[in-house]
């Protein structure tokens, strides 16, 4: 998966497809070396996403907040 196409679902649905592998236990050594590694890196996106997500939801909270505050500054 390129870092172009790369979704946090697209990562999730990976993270997924790396712990049925690792949970089948048929991953030699090397390849269980780089599927957590794969998986660590996955994890870190999905956390960074879900990081900006957070912090814009904060923004519209704060910019809903700042009209109402403006709102009711009008009525009095």
């Amino acid at each position: 998966m390129s870092t172009g196409e790369r979704t946090y679902e697209s990562a999730v649905a990976r993270i997924e497809e790396i712990i049925r592998r690792l949970d089948s236990g048929e991953a030699g050594l090397r390849e269980t070396l780089a599927l957590v590694e794969e998986g660590r890196n996955l994890v870190e996106y999905c956390a960074g996403e879900l990081e900006a997500v957070s912090h814009g939801l904060e923004e519209l909270r704060l910019d809903e907040l700042v009209a109402r505050l403006e709102g009711a500054g009008r009525q009095s």
